[in-house]
């Protein structure tokens, strides 16, 4: 028995997200269906998380078992030349059969894209949110510092989550601008649902001065109220996974 990790990169825009669904594939379930092409067995692979529908990712993991002989240098190709064109595979490795793509992550990293310009682009609109107010762009740099270190993040976690722990630690959070582009990398070892979202909202409503409140405050606070808006899904980028 073999354990293989892949590295994956796919467009969500016509996806439900990475998990199959009743009507629907998934990004996991077309990759599954290229797996048993190449390899005859019906495997399930496990990713390092679930990413929503409309979600990006320029480097998600996910491992299966496998009793296959291929390779391993050819199972990229081989997976590829049975998957639609918006899922490639960009690397596969022989891991032990104790690697498990969620369990063992230590971190992910996110990357955020908005795109803020009076007029919507037809080139960025499905990668990027569309903002056309004006932004404070240095305030939203130092308010985004409070976000750092250790914290309950409540506050940043979409109601209805089950979630009973949410001390969560962000390690990074990068906030460039080139032109219009506005891109946020946050890194940490752990995320709520839709907090990258929330998170990148409420820097926008900061940025826009629909909020008053400094971020610390916010955080403290743990109500969801206090925070911004959920910025869409089709802005939102998994990085890479730390293991």
């Amino acid at each position: 028995m073999r354990n293989i990790k892949l590295t994956i990169q796919y467009n969500g825009k016509r996806f439900c997200g990475w998990q199959k669904q009743n009507d629907s594939l998934g990004i996991q379930g077309n990759i599954e269906q290229s797996i048993k092409d190449i390899t005859n067995e019906s495997v399930k692979i496990t990713g390092s998380g679930r990413t929503d529908a409309g979600v990006h990712a320029l480097g998600q993991v996910a491992n299966f078992n496998t009793e296959c002989n291929i390779p391993i240098e050819k199972i990229p190709n081989a997976l590829n030349s049975k998957l639609p064109k918006d899922i490639v595979i960009i690397n596969a490795e022989e891991v032990n059969l104790d690697f498990h793509s969620r369990y063992s992550a230590k971190g992910k990293r996110y990357r955020y894209i908005i795109y803020n310009n009076r007029y919507r682009s037809p080139i960025y609109s499905d990668i990027s949110y569309f903002v056309k107010y004006d932004l404070d762009f240095e305030k939203m740099k130092k308010e985004a510092e409070s976000l750092k270190g250790t914290h309950d993040f409540k506050v940043f976690m979409s109601s209805g989550s089950s979630v009973k722990d949410t001390v969560r630690t962000i390690y990074d959070i990068d906030i460039s601008k080139c032109e219009d582009l506005i891109v946020i990398e946050i890194e940490g070892n752990g995320f709520l649902y839709n907090m990258v979202r929330i998170i990148v909202g409420t820097l926008v409503d900061i940025g826009r001065g629909k909020i008053d409140n400094s971020m610390s405050s916010i955080i403290e606070s743990k109500l969801r109220s206090m925070a911004g808006h959920t910025a869409p899904a089709h802005g939102l980028f998994l990085k890479k996974v730390d293991y």
